[in-house]
């Protein structure tokens, strides 16, 4: 028999109750979220690779042994050969590298389609259990259920401080503080490579249709806002790490049916 949860309004009180759809009792596959995961982010790497006569643009060439010194290519250009500049080689300065990357290397996580689908489908089921998403970090204490279903009322709110005033309604909004304390330095040399920060994801909030919600929500910390035909694992399990607090519209869930009835 099919779970009943409740559909909760602006208010934050409870105004109805449905049926959850079948894909809630996906089981549990942590393996096959992560290989989903892995799959979406690996898809977005652009190949790369050196020029292949990166560091051979010289005329370095080796004295060969005999003269009591290295063998190292040397640019020719001064009557003592210990005196040359070492060139071409890995351990010189301007050398070439050893082992350069390369464009034909394969970074793609490959996934058959039955295995995306079924990880999308359990990763659903995951946001359903508190104690996964509790293990995931997020504060839930003061959520009242879930899964968290919103009537279709959100979906016409149009500015920041109304959703913030349904967050605190409905319990979230200490996570979102979570995410906006948690924003943190990263370390090592991302941070000259424009990603300096780390953040934390908070809420995921998925729509029918958007009305106004998507412009209203996105100045929220670590918050992010999906229409549910687009909903994929790495919104689902950020980091490969499934149970992600989300809060579903009334019609969004309806949609679940469809999508995935299989």
């Amino acid at each position: 028999m099919a779970k009943k949860v409740n559909v909760y309004g602006l208010n934050g009180e409870p105004i109805r109750s449905i049926k959850l759809p079948e894909v809630f009792t996906t089981p549990y596959r942590p393996d096959l979220i992560k290989r989903a995961v892995l799959s979406s982010m690996t898809a977005r790497i652009q190949p790369y690779g050196v020029n292949e006569k990166a560091g051979k643009r010289t005329t370095a060439e080796s004295r060969g042994p005999g003269l009591g010194i290295s063998r190292t290519p040397r640019v020719k250009g001064s009557r003592y050969p210990a005196a040359m500049r070492g060139a071409l080689v890995t351990m010189a300065v301007g050398g070439r590298r050893a082992h350069p990357p390369k464009p034909e290397k394969r970074y793609l996580e490959k996934i058959n389609k039955k295995e995306r689908k079924l990880a999308i489908c359990s990763a659903i089921a995951a946001t359903a259990k508190p104690e996964i998403v509790k293990k995931r970090g997020h504060l839930i204490e003061k959520v009242p259920e879930l899964p968290l279903i919103v009537s279709d009322e959100v979906q016409n709110i149009s500015t920041t401080s109304e959703t913030r005033n349904l967050f605190i309604k409905l319990g979230v909004w200490p996570d979102i503080l979570r995410a906006k304390n948690g924003k943190k330095v990263r370390s090592g040399r991302g941070k000259s490579r424009g990603r300096k920060y780390k953040k934390p994801k908070s809420v995921l909030i998925v729509i029918n249709e958007d009305q106004g919600i998507v412009k209203a929500s996105r100045n929220h910390p670590g918050l992010d806002i999906v229409n549910v035909k687009n909903l994929n694992a790495e919104l689902l399990a950020p980091g490969t790490t499934p149970g992600r607090l989300t809060i579903w519209t009334e019609s969004a869930v309806n949609q679940l049916e469809k999508l995935f009835s299989s």
